[in-house]
């Protein structure tokens, strides 16, 4: 009953009692602790192995590798028949890692001319001369090769930023060793051989850098690009044994303890009186501390020098077949690694996945983890990560990944016993009162994530996550 409605029962004498809007005057409220929707299961801080840092700083120390990882080169767009090569990201191209000539990068961006093609459109033809070099803009290319009994494969997909013909450095006579056919309408940009080597017979500088880029190439190597160690097996009789070494990296990568912080202000009038019977400092920090954590998972996934989703080998990632997950692109995914540990995918694509998955009649089954009830594709669970970016609504990643430093996989970095320590590699440090009687807590996490190995994460790119329109 309203106050309004109590008012005019009083006026035509029918209350007989006392009202509850009066007698809640006189009560104790039963209240909650304050709630926050920013909350998430944060699998990602839950699975992975996390590895004690005492001198703030990690070092990966791995095998000397030769191989030269191929990255995707970057554009910029300025109207709608206007794409240009950003010329910095021609260091992606293998033989142009580590080069040094801004300028020259610069020419030789602007050789590159833009060219549309349609979906269906064959680029290049297996086995002809390979007189270009093309840099895929926009759209899907197949990779499509002549199989063991004259019937064509397609053995892979190209996207946004892949490269092809640049390989022809390594041939003496380079032929295109696949036929490369659009699965959709797009955009590339092409430089011929002839353009190229009137700026590889000018610069001196180029010439240097791709002499030294073949000279590597031509060292001998295992299937993984590391130096090849020598051994010898099936001898008999007094056969000379080989002698050999390991070679280690000597530029080994150094991964820092990163900061999620913040201050804390609370005023010292709120502090005094209103602590009864929840302590509001403690309340403040407990959702200070559940937003650092949630910033922390999303550093790990999308912090450009460190998180997993931008450091993933060039090499481990592939793209979807047809646009939405499919199980042959999670099989795909899954045959990259020795071994699989665990998906991390955006719930929508989750949904995408099991949409194909009743499309074909498939069921995926489940995993229990820590009580919980997840999906799991070929016995490997998959965890869902809100923090994994949706772009333009439609387009996200899928994450495969090995963990453990013991399989050589990916870890969590943290150092426990800081000063000051609330939670393990957290802590929350006094920082005095001002002259606004504003008490501050300064509150800080020190986190980050290392992949020991290469394959150790496994990216699925451009998934497509809208549902189709009925």
């Amino acid at each position: 009953m309203t106050i309004e409605a109590d008012i005019e029962a009083f006026r035509e004498g029918s209350r007989r009692s006392l009202s509850t809007a009066a007698a809640r005057n006189l009560a104790t409220t039963t209240k909650s602790a304050p709630q926050m929707r920013g909350i998430s299961s944060r699998w990602l801080l839950r699975r992975l192995p996390w590895v004690e840092v005492s001198g703030g700083t990690y070092r990966v120390n791995r095998r000397l590798s030769l191989a030269v990882g191929r990255g995707r080169v970057g554009f910029v767009q300025t109207g709608a028949d206007d794409v240009r090569i950003i010329p910095e990201t021609l260091r992606e191209l293998p033989a142009l890692r580590g080069f040094g000539d801004d300028a020259l990068l610069r020419e030789l961006a602007g050789r590159f001319t833009a060219r549309e093609f349609r979906s269906g459109e064959v680029i290049v033809e297996e086995g002809a001369p390979i007189g270009e070099v093309f840099i895929v803009a926009h759209g899907r290319i197949e990779r499509i090769v002549t199989g063991k009994y004259g019937d064509q494969e397609t053995r892979g997909v190209l996207a946004d930023g892949d490269h092809l013909g640049d390989e022809a450095l390594l041939q003496t006579d380079p032929l295109w060793t696949a036929t490369f056919k659009a699965a959709t309408a797009g955009t590339i940009l092409a430089i011929s051989w002839n353009s190229f080597q009137e700026l590889f017979h000018r610069s001196e500088e180029l010439r240097s850098h791709i002499g030294e880029f073949l000279a590597t190439a031509s060292r001998k190597v295992n299937s993984k690009g590391e130096v090849e160690v020598t051994v010898a097996a099936g001898h008999e009789g007094e056969a000379e044994i080989p002698g050999t070494f390991v070679d280690y990296d000597l530029a080994p990568r150094e991964y820092e303890l990163a900061p999620t912080q913040t201050i804390l202000r609370v005023h010292s009038r709120v502090a005094d009186l209103y602590n009864d019977p929840m302590d509001q400092i403690e309340e403040q920090l407990k959702l200070t501390i559940q937003e650092i954590r949630e910033r922390q998972e999303w550093e790990l996934l999308n912090n450009r020098d460190f998180g997993l989703l931008h450091n993933a080998d060039y090499d481990q990632r592939i793209n979807t077949w047809s646009g939405p997950p499919t199980p042959d692109d999670m099989d795909d995914l899954l045959s990259m690694r020795r071994g699989t540990d665990l998906f991390l995918a955006h719930p929508k694509a989750i949904a995408a996945f099991f949409r194909e998955c009743t499309k074909r009649g498939i069921y995926p089954e489940h995993a229990e983890v820590d009580g919980h009830r997840v999906p799991a594709w070929r016995g490997v669970p998959i965890f869902p990560s809100g923090k994994i970016p949706v772009t333009g609504g439609q387009m996200s990643s899928i994450l495969a990944m090995r963990t453990g430093e013991h399989r050589q996989g990916v870890v969590g970095l943290h150092q426990t016993g800081i000063p000051d320590e609330y939670e393990p590699g957290l802590n929350v440090r006094f920082m005095g009162i001002d002259d606004q009687a504003i008490i501050k807590y300064l509150v800080t996490a020190y986190a980050s994530v290392a992949i020991l190995v290469q394959d150790a994460v496994g990216v699925l790119e451009n998934v497509h996550v809208a549902a189709p329109r009925s």
